[in-house]
């Protein structure tokens, strides 16, 4: 019976089961762990907002949910006393068992040739995002090894290891909605026929972008306007303002960095990137990911303020003044393009796929699969329009669309991100002492 059981994948984390632990079916990390938690000492906390992703990659990441899940799927000391399954148990376990082996064989005799999130071809350029053996994680200066298979990922950072395909095929999460994402795939990125209605792969990529967006996000639009609301902290306001120049910078580019750890996260679940040759991920993340965070910064606007949330503090533009002009012309840039994304209220999905269209802009200088980039290009942008006609489908001013108001952005964020480079090769000259995150550097290399 064990040896059927382990056909079925973890509960917990979608990893390889060993059989029943603690009244569920699990593998010897998820046992090991509910093992541990059991302590009178333990008291886990959740770094974001008790939601997290638990799977065989993320596993480690927060061990409060692991925890959580593990109770919710039945988990338990007591289990073990019970010994033996009932009847009743033992039907369910083997009727799973043959869904999985029939799962299995379906899998084997369609044989898809790839999926849209199969591991990149290898390169041997950028070896702190890229590289096979190394995983990035919210301490900028940590790489960990990952060839050893042993390591844990401390639970309160994140890792990154663009070369890896981040998303596994677990029980809590599947980003390939079946055989027709697969054909989606490989009907876009090869430019074969598309078997399926153009509006069920504009539904498809919706969802699958859609929750990209949302498991790569700290903050919920909820959590953020519920800290609009809160009183503003004037201390935090005169503590950045009166900060040193070159302090701003630095405290700037950390909180940056933390926004393009989660910009990575989400490329890399937007179906098609990973299918793309590693050269052109980074060419796409190197080029673009300052303009998806101010992207992303849209979502922190008040509006109605013209205020910024910083961390856990709002400031107005004129928090990040210094004497500098270009700079200065840098902050009212981003912060009016970032307002402008605002104002148009989008929604998630609909940020989301803009953000994927950012992403995979096929004009990127360098990109070698132009034509795989701009089917998936259009393809996103399809399902936007789709998305828009459904809750924006008056016009702004005239016959502009929001659609026409979002696109028109893109070479203005281009412009941004320039001036951003400009800005900072000036600051590294002035400065060269200075020491900036490893992602910020590696992402923002001045000689690239």
């Amino acid at each position: 019976m064990t040896a059927q059981i382990e056909i079925i994948p973890c509960k917990v984390c979608g990893d390889k089961s060993s059989g029943v632990h603690y009244g569920v079916i699990t593998c010897e990390g998820c046992k090991g762990f509910f093992r541990r938690s059991q302590s009178s000492v333990v008291n886990y906390q959740c770094p974001r907002n008790k939601n997290c992703v638990v799977d065989r990659v993320n596993r480690n990441r927060c061990q409060y949910c692991r925890l959580q899940k593990c109770l919710r799927l039945g988990m338990s000391r007591d289990a073990v006393k019970f010994g033996r399954m009932s009847k009743k148990q033992r039907e369910k376990v083997e009727d799973e068992v043959r869904f999985h082996r029939a799962q299995l064989r379906a899998q084997s005799d369609s044989a898809p040739d790839s999926s849209v999130f199969d591991p990149p071809t290898q390169s041997t350029g950028d070896q702190i995002l890229f590289s096979n053996g190394y995983t990035y994680s919210n301490d900028v200066g940590a790489y960990t090894s990952y060839y050893t298979g042993q390591t844990q990922i401390p639970p309160n950072s994140l890792g990154y290891d663009i070369s890896a395909d981040f998303v596994d095929s677990t029980t809590t999460y599947d980003p390939r909605p079946g055989r027709e994402m697969d054909a989606i795939d490989e009907s876009l990125m090869s430019g074969g026929v598309i078997t399926l209605d153009p509006s069920q792969i504009s539904e498809l990529l919706s969802r699958t972008i859609t929750d990209a967006h949302m498991r790569s996000i700290v903050y919920t639009l909820e959590d953020i306007h519920e800290l609009f609301r809160k009183p503003h902290d004037l201390s935090r306001l005169l503590f950045y303002k009166n900060m040193a120049h070159e302090e701003l910078w630095l405290d700037c580019a950390q909180k940056l960095t933390a926004i393009i750890q989660q910009v990575i996260e989400f490329a890399k679940m937007v179906p098609g990137f990973m299918k793309l040759s590693q050269d052109d991920q980074i060419v796409l993340l190197k080029s673009g990911s300052f303009e998806l965070a101010i992207v992303r910064m849209s979502r922190f606007m008040d509006i109605s303020h013209n205020c910024v949330l910083y961390g856990d503090t709002m400031l107005p533009q004129d928090a990040f003044f210094t004497s500098d002009t270009a700079e200065m012309k840098l902050v009212s840039c981003v912060f009016e393009v970032a307002k402008g994304i605002a104002e148009l209220k989008l929604t998630e999905t609909e940020l989301a796929l803009y953000a994927a269209i950012v992403l995979l802009s096929p004009d990127r200088s360098g990109l070698k699969g132009i034509l795989e980039t701009g089917r998936l290009n259009q393809a996103i942008l399809r399902a936007l329009r789709m998305e828009l006609d459904r809750s924006h489908s008056l016009p702004i001013k005239g016959d502009v669309t929001v659609c026409d108001a979002l696109l028109t952005k893109i070479p203005t964020l281009r412009e941004i991100s320039m001036l951003h480079m400009d800005t900072l090769g000036k600051i590294k000259r002035s400065a060269p002492h200075l020491e900036f995150p490893a992602l910020h550097k590696e992402l923002f290399s001045v000689d690239s």
